[in-house]
């Protein structure tokens, strides 16, 4: 029975975007909605028209919120210290193709990609670049911080068990032609 699932959103950064400062560097945050859901990154410099945040978002999607959410919207906002931001643009990624296949193969992963920046008068200058991971949540089972690290163990003791059968020391590795 599958109950919805897990969106990861990583906010890498963002180049040639609109300054909206003229004196002093710009300060950008950006405001990720997914459905209901509006979560704001850090804020960051704005250098030579570039951002960095290299941030990530998880939302979690009931199976009932699944079928209508249609796109992301990721919004630039450019952090005044007297003022209230202002909005620098915005970029939409459609989700139904990423939820459609992540539903049939339980997952699906798309690398950051640079999506173009909308600005309020509908033309576009600069993007974004936009990590997503879709994985469907069945069974409400989500894998908790002990399991992942139950795994990594595994995986430490395998090693170790592999230099044990081999009895090879880690100096033997290291110095192969010196005295022991």
């Amino acid at each position: 029975m599958e109950t919805g699932g897990i969106l990861e959103v990583l906010v890498v950064n963002a180049q040639g975007i609109r300054r909206k400062n003229f004196f002093g560097k710009s300060a950008y945050y950006v405001l990720v909605q997914c459905g209901t859901e509006v979560r704001r990154s850090k804020t960051t410099k704005g250098y030579h028209h570039k951002a960095f945040w290299n941030q990530k978002f998880e939302f979690e999607l009931p199976s009932s919120e699944l079928k209508n959410l249609t796109h992301l919207e990721i919004s630039i906002m450019d952090h005044e210290s007297f003022e209230d931001a202002e909005f620098v643009g915005r970029a939409m990624i459609f989700l139904g193709g990423i939820i459609a296949e992540g539903n049939d193969r339980g997952h699906i992963e798309i690398h950051p990609t640079p999506y173009n920046v909308v600005l309020e008068d509908t033309t576009y200058k600069g993007e974004i670049k936009i990590g997503l991971n879709f994985r469907v949540n069945k069974d409400g089972h989500k894998e908790t911080k002990e399991e992942a690290v139950q795994v990594m163990e595994a995986g430490h003791h395998f090693y170790k068990s592999l230099f044990r059968i081999l009895r090879i020391s880690w100096w033997r590795i290291v110095f192969p032609y010196g005295q022991y």
